[in-house]
């Protein structure tokens, strides 16, 4: 079966590995934009302490933490670890409620591992930066991955497997009414199926076909400090009571992040707004970090849906073309598995999981 997916992110990459693994002939064009979600996002994988999602979704979620134990052991190089993650705050009665929510998830989900409640010191002992006054929700179970260094190591393996990448910008080719694979960098891509996965473009690539579909980029803007001289290895994630987070890295490196701007469009800049937000959130809550170098801010265009679910399975008019898109903040965490799922939908095995609700064509863009 020769099957062409557009789009090298964290999704693609890894639907591209599955679909290579099973014997498939996969192809995949990758348009090098700037501002890729993978390419800028943290890499948090701790959905079990979430307090916005539904219970639908909230089990999707928990289900693809559990998936990234079991896929990325089979990589080389994939950057995740288990590190715990800290839900922090000053509040003893929120810290109460969030124990409470989290440890009876963790009765439901092990891989969310051991919850405990920290007082400040404690807290402050695994996140030194912390401000002195926040207690914390301890789960062992929460990981951390670097985006870039998963996708590389997922294109690798695909590319072992026998896959081919191609850089390039793609469109659809339709003959009379049927998508017939993909052309990019002037060159005609056969393909009995085609999987969309270009991200926060995947709509302005299903547009040819008359699709209207309900994602839209959502500009996100991340930055990077370092503590020099300082072992930042083993630190937690750091979850304050907001959209807002912090993620450490070997190497003194520490992310702060991330702005959600809605109706951004494509544009890829730092602004002052920006980086204000982001700074003042993260000193609020780590002031250990006012000192700390600043290395970069990265912009990347996260594929938003108005109703915050994915985007995956086939077109109802063209079956021989697959969306996987939409995920929003939770790229990282949902993509892999959403991206297994696609493969199995698309060589015709069987999913252990009702996707009805996730269909592509469920919602249609204001």
């Amino acid at each position: 079966m020769r099957i062409v997916v557009i789009g090298s992110g964290i999704a693609g990459a890894e639907v591209a590995c599955h679909l290579a693994r099973s014997g498939a002939e996969v192809v995949v064009v990758d348009a090098d934009l700037a501002g890729t979600a993978t390419a800028a996002g943290a890499g948090i994988v701790c959905p079990w302490t979430s307090r916005n999602l539904g219970e639908a979704e909230l089990a999707f979620a928990a289900r693809a933490a559990a998936y990234h134990r079991d896929f990325t052991e089979r990589l080389a190089d994939s950057s995740f670890e288990l590190v715990g993650g800290m839900v922090v705050s000053a509040d003893e009665t929120e810290l109460a409620d969030a124990y409470q929510r989290v440890r009876e998830r963790a009765g439901r989900w092990p891989e969310a591992g051991e919850v405990s409640l920290l007082d400040p010191a404690e807290a402050r002992a695994l996140f030194p930066a912390l401000a002195p006054g926040l207690g914390a929700v301890h789960v062992t179970g929460a990981g951390r991955v670097d985006g870039r260094a998963l996708r590389a190591a997922m294109l690798r393996a695909a590319a072992g497997h026998g896959a081919r990448l191609v850089h390039a910008p793609a469109e659809l080719s339709v003959v009379g009414e049927r998508v017939d694979g993909v052309r990019a960098g002037g060159e005609h891509l056969p393909a009995e199926h085609v999987v969309v996965a270009a991200g926060a473009w995947s709509a302005q690539l299903l547009a040819p076909l008359g699709v209207r579909l309900a994602v839209a980029p959502q500009r996100g803007q991340i930055s990077h400090v370092e503590l020099p001289g300082t072992d930042t290895a083993a630190w937690p994630v750091v979850l304050p009571v907001s959209s807002h987070y912090l993620l450490a890295f070997p190497g003194g490196r520490v992310v702060a992040g991330a702005t959600r701007e809605t109706g951004s469009g494509f544009d890829h800049r730092v602004t002052a707004a920006g980086q204000r937000e982001v700074l003042e959130h993260a000193l609020a809550v780590a002031p250990g970090l006012a000192d700390a170098t600043l290395l970069e801010t990265r912009v990347g265009f996260r594929p938003a849906t108005p109703d915050g679910r994915p985007l995956l399975g086939p077109l109802s008019a063209h079956p021989e073309v697959s969306v996987l898109s939409g995920f929003g903040p939770s790229g990282l965490t949902l993509g892999p598995y959403a991206a297994s799922l696609a493969a199995s939908l698309v060589l015709g095995e069987h999913v252990g999981e009702d996707l009805d609700a996730l269909g592509p064509e469920r919602v249609m863009p204001s």
